[in-house]
């Protein structure tokens, strides 16, 4: 429900501008986000002191996450230890945490908080650790400080909170083939990811310029793959030359650092959804093992960005094999249920020319190269599935034909996604119009270079994954809605905190809250208190101009 203090806070932004927030007086400040799907104010607020218990009943490894969590923020600026213990009743000035079968959905939560004590009830433990992010939303945002605060009192103002995500799959994804980040990137990215209370991390592991996870059974991957000899600068105008950095770049994680990530994001109720792209953007593959290719080669891991004709051999058995050998291993990794196999853009050049391509075509009865993507996507599915997990792609799967059991993440617009929902098939959106990250988020002069496009921050907040195309039934095929950051001019953790932040917080309403509680100004009004939060966390957000200044050009597409 909209609350007083939002209206006050989206006046108040009128006159100051959204670089500043209400001052720290008397009344309560209720800036969560995503907006809960009722709220209700109460007088006066809940202190931490050194002395509070955080009481769980069926305490154990799951439910003391959340915790531990709410523990381990407490303590940073105060340096109090508080006490997580297992108990069966709240008690005076205690959060008291429960487990609850009533509550109808996976990830709900109701937050009861007044003077006297904090309870929280959840289905799962899931649900616990949302409502332990809207607690944190709630406090101050020195909470996120690392180090003491001389005289600092933890509160939470007193309310009512009932809540639950719209959409059950919320995720942001993230590109390390162009550009490869540190692990402690990684798990910053999946902590805003779970601070949103978004569920999944999409990580696209494989690329045409670099392949960066380690496969035992094939080592070249990383030893070749891994490696580009130069990077080409900037982006030369159409017809014009290239220029290359000379210098030679790379690296991929090992598989102990995936298992460290992934048991990291375990943690904040983040899944890692691996992808391994086929049978396009492969040439980093190709390079590593040329035998895999139509022509033979020899390849070298690709150094501009862009489109390429060499893509695996779908006429060779031991091209499926090497696959299979791969996602054996990456399945031993994530446990996740969806595999992304992307499948996006993928020339049929060479697969024209290639003689076993075209016995593939003759033998299986398939009418064009358009059907050869579909039985090579089919006959990975069918391995997929084998292992009792679901084939994710982006939306090109769907060309020449897709078993019912595979998921479309449509990026080409909505339309594919609409026409997936209509054909039985579970669809993630992602559309390039309204979630790409790597697009410029205001007029490009004195922004850093990125890959193109407008998308401020009002018109991620203003995509809606329902569709009036689309009955009830098929609506349901609609999981959820993700972000994506691809980072062909993204080198830097700093430089992807900045394209990222604060438009992944809008894709995090989006999935999260009733399409009736959206609106841009009371947005703009809780995040105009929440990039404090940000400035503690030491968050590189963008700071500029937040509105559409295109407007009449953003419709749905």
């Amino acid at each position: 429900m909209k609350t007083s203090v939002f209206i006050l806070l989206a006046i108040m932004l009128l006159f100051t501008g959204c670089n500043k927030g209400p001052s720290n007086g008397s009344e309560n400040v209720y800036s969560v986000i995503p907006a809960p799907v009722s709220l209700k104010e109460l007088p006066g607020k809940f202190t931490f002191t050194g002395k509070s218990k955080i009481i769980v009943s069926d305490l154990n490894e799951e439910t003391g996450l959340s915790a531990d969590f709410l523990a381990s923020l407490v303590k940073n600026p105060t340096g109090w230890d508080l006490e997580v213990v297992s108990g069966n009743r709240a008690s005076r000035g205690s959060v008291f945490m429960t487990l609850d079968s009533s509550i109808s959905n996976d990830e709900g939560y109701v937050l009861s908080v007044t003077r006297p004590k904090i309870i929280v009830k959840a289905k799962t433990p899931a649900g616990l650790f949302y409502a332990v992010q809207t607690i944190r939303q709630l406090m101050q945002p020195e909470v996120e400080k690392d180090s003491l605060i001389n005289g600092f009192r933890p509160s939470v103002p007193s309310c009512e909170i009932t809540d639950e995500p719209r959409f059950a799959y919320r995720g942001m994804h993230l590109d390390v083939g162009r550009h490869l980040f540190p692990a402690e990137t990684i798990k910053k990215y999946i902590d805003m990811i779970a601070l949103q209370k978004m569920n999944t991390f999409h990580w696209h592991l494989t690329e045409d310029q670099g392949w960066r996870i380690e496969i035992k059974k094939y080592p070249k991957l990383t030893e070749v793959g891994a490696y580009r000899n130069e990077t080409i600068v900037g982006r030369p105008r159409r017809g014009g030359p290239r220029v290359y950095d000379s210098t030679r770049y790379g690296g991929f994680y090992t598989q102990d650092e995936v298992r460290d990530i992934v048991a990291y994001a375990k943690s904040k109720f983040v899944t890692v959804i691996p992808e391994i792209e086929m049978p396009g953007h492969a040439l980093a593959a190709l390079a590593s093992y040329p035998e895999l290719s139509c022509t033979g080669g020899p390849f070298e891991v690709a150094t501009r960005w862009g489109i390429f004709d060499d893509v695996y051999c779908a006429g060779k058995d031991n091209t499926f094999d090497f696959l299979e050998d791969v996602l054996t291993e990456v399945m031993d990794l994530f446990p996740s249920q969806f595999i992304h196999v992307g499948g996006d853009e993928c020339p049929k050049t060479r697969w024209k020319q290639c003689p076993y391509c075209q016995k593939r075509i003759k033998d299986e009865g398939l009418k064009d190269e358009n059907e050869l993507q579909s039985y090579f996507i089919k006959r990975i599915e069918k391995f997929i599935s084998s292992k009792g997990r679901r084939l994710i792609g982006w939306d090109e799967i769907l060309e020449g034909g897709l078993p019912p059991e595979a998921t479309v993440m449509s990026w080409r617009g909505v339309a594919g996604g609409i026409e997936a929902a209509k054909q039985d098939h579970d669809v993630i959106m992602t559309p390039t119009t309204y979630v790409y990250l790597d697009y410029y988020q205001c007029e490009p002069e004195g922004q850093p270079l990125a890959i193109g496009g407008y998308l401020p921050l009002e018109k991620v907040y203003s995509f809606d994954p329902e569709f009036d195309e689309l009955t009830p039934e098929q609506q349901k095929h609609i999981l959820g809605v993700q972000g994506n950051v691809w980072t062909e001019y993204i080198a830097t953790p700093e430089h992807l905190e900045y394209m990222t932040y604060p438009r992944m917080i809008a894709i995090s309403e989006i999935g999260w809250s009733p399409a009736s509680l959206k609106d841009f100004e009371d947005f703009l009004a809780r995040f105009s208190v929440e990039r404090k939060r940000l400035d503690e966390m030491g968050i590189n957000y963008f700071k500029g101009e937040y509105r559409d200044t295109r407007k009449g050009q953003s419709r749905q597409q």
